[in-house]
Parts: structure tokens; sequence; C-alpha cells
């Protein structure tokens, strides 16, 4: 026990200074929920952490990394981000196998590798609002789309990895639920259609009281088409550059 809190104290020690967030779960608390096409591959009482980006990411790693980065072909400078600071988190684990899973990555038969909504819920980190949580189901054959909230920031943040230790069985470790920050159906309503219908405006993010936003220079650049994004951030004639070397 004394052992896993220590790895937990490392990692949340490790992430939390460069703005991101880290939830323990077990596998079987996951695959419990999801049909086997989607089932973590691991031991049911492997210890797991899911990854979220809070809105200070964008200052204390997304800049950073860009600046430190600047002569290197980006593919996409979020996702390759992400990447930079999980693989220090590995090299700082030396003794630790850790194995990495990143919100966009796909199986062979292109389903994703790991659902990152319902590994959110299940760590107790924001709770996962789907189409089955309202009584009153008004939609029809329209398609509604689920989306997790944040107690303290809303949908202020983005679900980024899972974090799988194949070597730590963690039989003992206790769930905690989301907290239900959106208990109103009319306000459930509201959220999942302002969620599937209207996403781009925002408006979704703020279905609860907000410790923080976004900056608008980070709403700007994620509200940015990803081919100008580069342009955006003055990389594009560098990056033509690196390509020569």
């Amino acid at each position: 026990m004394a052992a896993v809190s220590q790895l937990e104290g490392q990692v949340r020690g490790f992430l939390s200074d460069f703005g991101f967030e880290v939830y323990p779960f077990k596998v079987a608390w996951y695959n419990a929920v999801l049909e086997p096409s989607f089932h973590l591959p691991y031991p049911e009482e492997t210890l797991a952490f899911v990854v979220l980006s809070i809105p200070s990411m964008f200052e204390k790693a997304f800049k950073p990394f860009l600046s430190q980065q600047r002569l290197q072909r980006i593919r996409d400078p979020i996702d390759e981000c992400i990447s930079y600071y999980l693989t220090l988190l590995k090299e700082n684990l030396p003794n630790k196998r850790l194995e990495i899973i990143y919100d966009y990555e796909l199986q062979p038969n292109k389903k994703p590798k790991f659902l990152a909504q319902t590994a959110a819920h299940v760590a107790g980190a924001a709770y996962y609002y789907q189409r089955k949580d309202v009584k009153n189901d008004r939609w029809g054959a329209e398609k509604i789309f689920g989306v997790c909230i944040h107690p303290q920031y809303g949908g202020w943040f983005a679900i980024r990895a899972a974090l799988i230790f194949p070597d730590v069985q963690v039989p003992f470790l206790q769930q905690r639920p989301p907290t239900d920050c959106v208990q109103a159906e009319e306000r459930r309503i509201q959220l999942l259609e302002s969620f599937t219908f209207h996403w781009q405006d925002w408006t979704y993010r703020d279905i609860v009281e907000v410790k923080e936003r976004y900056s608008e220079e980070q709403k700007s650049y994620f509200a940015t088409p990803p081919a100008e994004r580069l342009r955006l951030l003055g990389l594009q004639g560098e990056l033509r550059e690196s390509s020569h070397y």
C-alpha cells in the first residue's frame, strides 16, 4: 500500500507542475462497464491512471514545449507536447514498467485503444453525462453525444492518456465516484444538446461554475482549424526549414 501511494505521489507530483491532473483506477473498473472489444488487456487488479490537461497546461507545458522544440518537425503540436511530458515521466520512473495509451490511438479495427471519457468517469475524475442519464428522452432517432464535466473546470479540460503499470496490482484500491455536478434534469438536457449541436460555441463548458477557463489565446488556438494552427503559432516557416535537417 505504501509503495503504491508513493508511486501515485511521484506521478501526480511530476505532472501537476505542467498543468495535468491524474486519477488512479483499476483496470477492472473500466472493463466492467464496457463490452469486451474495448477491454484493456491487463489483469483486473492492474493499476492505471487517467491523465487530464487543465487550463494551465497551455502556459505551463505547451508554450514552453514549443519554445524548446522549434527546430523539430512537429506533427500535431498538442499531441507532441503531451507525448513529450509523459515520456519525461516515464524516464523519471526507470524502475517501473509504464505503458502509455494516448486518447487518439486506435486499434487495428479502428476502434479507440481506450475510451477516455469512460476512464475519467470510473476514476472519479469527471462525470460522464450520457443520454441514459436523462429520464425524459425527447430526441427520438437523433444522435446525442455524451460529455464529461469536471467539478472544478466544467468542460474546460481534456482527457489525454491512460498510464498503465502492468507490474503493479492494487486489489485494495477503493473506487471513488465522480462528482455529479449537473443533477437537474433540464440542465443535463441543456448540456447534452449544447455539446451535441453547438460544441463550437464553448457554452457547454460553462454548465457549472468553474475555477478557471482557457485563456483567450488558448481558445483562439483550439478554435483554429488544425491545418492553420502552426501558422497561428508562427512556426510554419521554421518547420519548413527544419525539413532540410
